[in-house]
């Protein structure tokens, strides 16, 4: 296992090492012209000229890039174009209200998956239903789950609210997580308030995902209920739940495992969708400003930091399959 482990740590460092290039070009050659954006459209061509040359835009291809790359590495972000603000101080108010929400998903994408694939392979009453669901609505994107539930849980019955993070204004805790920042400091009406706004947007995040996640377990849990040792355990007096929860989530839960490390990657990427409509002020948020800005050092700092995220996530859910299951590690 210690033999797997370094392996796949140390093949971290090509991935990111081509992310890191494949983030630069994108956003180098992809977005606007920065400076304008910066000086606004009707800047004199002197002063485009000196800001681009102050901000080492003229500087050939390579020497950018190590600059990009020895400021991440440094710790030094730069300073956003469009903000004029450190990019770090941005972030640093941006990732909790991301982390929250990322953190709500995936739970909430656990829950659906296994209370889906449960309900179906107890193949009790709705079981027909719940076929429906399974293969329809994996596939709704989730800026059409965020409007159905706009309108029904928010317009029709004025149950959740639609927008931000609080009612109550930004938190005061330590760890800028509203909902464990209202529970340490012993505000529980602040931990509820943080609770409503996030339920529409996690819930937006998370149905796909949960459902896809409820698929495979699913065929899992049908295929191992039905095995010999389920039966042998049956024979022996053990109730269905037992023998599901015993010999039949156990066995179902390494391919559900690797499906949700693709599907948190998945998630990162809609989480974006996902604040821009409910006005979540994340990274999401933060990109999609700095895309239609033209920031383009901003766009490569963010991209990269959610590709890096994605990527340590799936090293992270290879080491837990291999952990689960040594076979894991012979692939």
């Amino acid at each position: 296992m210690l033999r797997f482990t370094l392996f796949r740590v140390a093949s971290l460092v090509p991935v990111l090492l081509a992310l890191s290039v494949l983030v630069f070009l994108v956003s180098h050659f992809g977005g606007g012209d920065p400076v304008h954006a910066y000086l606004g459209a009707n800047a004199s061509q002197d002063a485009v000229e000196a800001t681009r040359a102050r901000l080492g835009l003229d500087d050939p291809l390579v020497v950018q890039y190590w600059n990009y790359v020895s400021g991440i590495l440094t710790g030094d972000l730069g300073q956003s174009l469009s903000t004029r603000r450190s990019v770090s101080s941005e972030l640093a108010t941006r990732i909790p209200a991301t982390l929250e929400l990322a953190l709500a998903t995936v739970v909430l994408s656990i829950l659906i998956g296994v209370g889906l694939a449960r309900a179906y392979a107890l193949d009790g009453r709705g079981a027909g239903w719940l076929r429906f669901v399974l293969f329809s609505a994996a596939s709704a994107p989730a800026f059409l789950v965020a409007t159905a539930g706009v309108v029904l849980l928010a317009v029709q019955v004025d149950l959740l609210p639609v927008s931000g993070r609080t009612s109550y204004g930004a938190s005061e805790g330590l760890t800028g997580l509203y909902v464990l920042d209202g529970l340490l400091t012993g505000n529980l009406a602040y931990s509820l308030d943080a609770l409503k706004h996030l339920a529409l947007p996690a819930l937006a995040g998370s149905l796909g995902p949960g459902v896809a996640l409820a698929r495979v377990l699913a065929d899992g849990l049908s295929t191992n209920l039905a095995s010999k040792h389920a039966q042998t355990a049956r024979s022996l007096g053990e109730t269905e739940s037992q023998v599901l929860r015993r010999h039949g989530l156990r066995n179902a839960a390494s391919p559900a495992l690797s499906l949700l490390g693709v599907q948190v990657g998945m998630m990162l990427s809609s989480l974006v969708v996902v604040e821009s409509i409910f006005s979540w002020n994340g990274l999401g948020q933060y990109l999609v400003r700095a895309i239609n800005t033209a920031d383009t050092s901003t766009v490569a700092t963010v991209s990269l930091l959610l590709g890096a995220t994605y990527v340590v996530i799936n090293t992270l859910v290879d080491l837990g399959l291999a952990a689960l299951d040594p076979r894991a590690r012979l692939s």
